[in-house]
Order: C-alpha cells, then structure tokens, then sequence
C-alpha cells in the first residue's frame, strides 16, 4: 500500500470518518491485493537482461573473431540460438510467467538475427538487408503463436516496418508487397488481444503501433502525388472510424491511438490540401491501376466501418471527423469541374473540423480536445497568411481574434467544470 493512502486514511481516522476497525480493514485488501498482482517491472528487466546477455556474448566473440578457424566460428554462430532455444523450451514446457516468457523470446528473435548474419558473414553468402530481414521476420514470426508472446508481436511490427521502409523507400524501389502478408499474420492474434485482455498494457501498445506502422509504410506504395493523398485520407478515415468502435472508444484516448492519429492525420492532410497547387495539380498525374486499387480499398474499408457503427447503433452523434475523408473523395472526383470551389471547401471543411473539435472538448470538459480545435483554426489562419494577399490589419485582427478565442473558451470551461463541482458538492450535502 503506497504511503498517499496511508497518509489519506491517517487524516479519515483523525476526522472521525472511518474507525480503527475500518481502517484495518482497508489496508488489510491493499495488501493482499499488492501480493496478488504480479510486478510490472519484471518483464521489463527480463528483456533487458536478455538484451544485455546478447550483447555481451557478441562483443565477447568479436574480440577474438578474427582469430578463430571457421568451424568455432560457425559454432559460436549457433551458440545464441540453441540458448534462444533451450530458454523458450524451459519457458514453454514449465509455463514460466510472463518475465520468462518475454525474455527468452526477445533472445531468441535476436539470436536469430545474429545467426544469420554472421554465417552469412562466415562463408561469403550473398545478399542485401532487405533478403536478411525477410529470412528473419519468417523465421521468428511463429514464435508469437507458439509462446504466446507479447514482446514477439512487438518485435515482429519493427521488423516488417523496417523491412517495408529499407525496401520501398529506396530509389525505385520495389513495392513491399510482403509487408500486406506478414501484417495479417498479426492480426488474429490481436483479434484475440483485444477480446480477452483490451484493458491491458500490451493492447494499448499495439494500439499505438499497429496504426503507426501502417501510416509510415503507406508511402511506399502510391506512384503519384495526388493520389497518395487520398490514399492516406482514406486511411486516417478508416483509422478514425476503427477507433470509433466500443473496443476502442470506451478506452482513455492514450490508449485510442486509433481516434488519435485518425484525427491528427485527417487534419493534417487536409491543411496540405487546402492550398492550391493540389488542386490545380489533380487529374494532372499519370494513375496506377495499382493506386486505383489500394485508394478504393481503403475508402471501402473506411465506408465498412462506419456502415457497421450505423448499423449497430454506435452513432449516436453526428461527428464531422468520421466523414472527412468521404467529402474530400467527393471533391476530388469532381476537380474537373474547376478547383476553385474545391479549394474553398476544403478551407471550409478544415475550419469546421477546428470547430468541432472545440465542441467536443466542451462537451467532455477536456482541454486537450478543446485546444486541439483552436489550433486547428490557427494552423489555417497560419497557412492562409502566406498565400493570401490579405491586408496586414486583417490579419493582426485575425490573430487577436484567435488569441481571444484561446482565452475565453477555456475560460469558459473551467467555469462550466467549477459550477458541475458546486452542483455535485450540493447535491451530496442536500442527500446527507
């Protein structure tokens, strides 16, 4: 039992609140409660003693490397992953807990990186990064079944992203088609995650991660400027919508990475999009089929999700960030009939998410939310200083219209939360 609860139920016996017998009582639940829950820390230790083990047995060989015949070499090659080995299989047939588990599997994945590597290295086999992390993240990726490994999953997303970055990213490089393959093989174990441990750490992680990775290796598959836009328009909407499902919705926002980068992205995006060379630019760009294909596929997938929450009633509120996407799509296939309504839209469209945003700050008494709208509206106001041959009074008004915007809203939540108090402390006292 920490000592603010102490302290907190010393002050409720001095007060005559509770009695010694109460109080016993109370510290004797935290107690056996604190026993009963298993230490955070532990696997955190555990994988960084693996790492650090790693490590030490790899700089202890190099120092002598260069003097070894090539059969130590390709023992001591082999070492790590038959200890990576030994300790999944102890972790495994004793169900060890998740200290165990996490640190013989983070070995094990990093033994097998440095095998191959340095038998590569040991008989001259041909290759690039790009071949070495794909043998490598097909290797390792049946662990996460196997050990039902939390930390394998982590290590697993890593690997694919940077596999789908050193791959796609290069200079002409090859679409990492791969990278499709080896995410779907996370997700029934995130399905599973998210239906039996949604609460837990790991899920608000992978929350975090798996949205993040897709973000980061999208742009390595668009051919064309324009269209890798709305590509990742459709995919911030689809993120947004995901985030808005009750697994995720009931959730603290920092847990919602869904809600979070969905929103983010989608605002961001469309500040890009409110300038006008885009639009001056659309239509303008020779199309992939391929680009065709995965913009509808997100756009698609995005319209499935929200046609499920219609469907199922979690629509409750009209919520202008779930749809964005789906009216930027609309103006961007009518560009043809010029860009000028298209730019005005989207400024438009730009400043009433900015003021959406503020309501639903209001709404949920958050400051976060609140301000996030506010500068939404100020990134804008930002934006069009520069490309706007507005009189530098106007603008001065602007800024100081926005600058009190920022002080009275907020001003005018703290008094709506300070008179949500009275009413509550009221009402207690009215009951007592």
């Amino acid at each position: 039992m920490n000592s603010k609860l102490k302290s907190e139920l010393a002050e409720l016996l001095e007060a005559d609140i509770i009695t010694t017998d109460t109080a016993q009582k109370i510290t004797a639940y935290y107690h056996t409660k604190n026993e009963a829950r298993p230490n955070r820390l532990f696997p955190i230790f555990g994988v960084l003693g693996a790492l650090l083990s790693g490590l030490g047995i790899i700089l202890i060989i190099a120092h002598n490397w260069d003097t070894m015949p090539k059969t130590i070499k390709t023992v001591f090659a082999f070492l790590p992953l038959l200890i990576g080995q030994i300790a999944c299989s102890y972790s495994f047939i004793k169900k060890k807990g998740t200290a165990w588990v996490a640190s013989s599997t983070t070995f094990l994945v990093l033994a097998v990186g440095a095998t191959i590597s340095l038998v590569s290295q040991i008989y001259n086999i041909p290759g690039n990064i790009n071949d070495f992390l794909l043998v490598w993240i097909a290797i390792t990726a049946p662990l996460m079944y196997l050990m039902r490994s939390n930390i394998a999953v982590l290590l697993h997303l890593v690997l694919i992203t940077w596999y789908a970055c050193s791959l796609g990213y290069t200079y002409r490089g090859p679409t990492p088609w791969w990278y499709v393959l080896l995410l779907a093989w996370v997700v029934p174990y995130y399905f599973r995650l998210q239906k039996q441990k949604a609460a837990s750490n790991i899920s608000g992680v992978l929350n975090w991660l798996l949205p993040l990775s897709l973000i980061i290796v999208l742009g390595t598959f668009p051919n064309s400027q324009s269209m890798g836009f709305l590509m990742y328009l459709g995919l911030f909407g689809l993120l947004y919508n995901l985030g808005e499902l009750p697994v995720f919705k009931h959730q603290k926002l920092r847990r919602n990475g869904y809600t979070v980068m969905g929103s983010l992205g989608t605002t961001t995006v469309l500040m890009m999009l409110s300038f006008r060379w885009f639009w001056e630019e659309a239509g303008q760009d020779s199309f992939e089929p391929i680009d065709t294909l995965i913009t509808s596929t997100l756009y698609v997938a995005a319209l499935g999700v929200l046609g499920y929450l219609y469907l199922n009633k979690h629509l409750k509120n009209f919520n202008l960030f779930q749809y964005a996407f789906l009216i930027v799509g609309v103006l961007y296939l009518t560009h043809s009939l010029g860009y000028v309504h298209n730019i005005v839209l989207t400024n438009v469209l730009v400043a009433a998410l900015g003021l959406f945003a503020i309501k639903i700050g209001i709404h949920k008494s958050s400051y976060a939310i609140l301000n996030y709208g506010l500068i939404i509206i100020t990134v804008l106001i930002i934006c069009r200083f520069f490309d706007t041959d507005l009189d530098f009074i106007f603008r001065g008004i602007l800024f100081i219209a926005v600058g009190m915007g920022f002080f009275f809203t907020n001003y005018l939540l703290l008094k709506k939360q300070r008179n949500t108090n009275v009413l509550v402390t009221q009402k207690t006292e009215n009951d007592a």
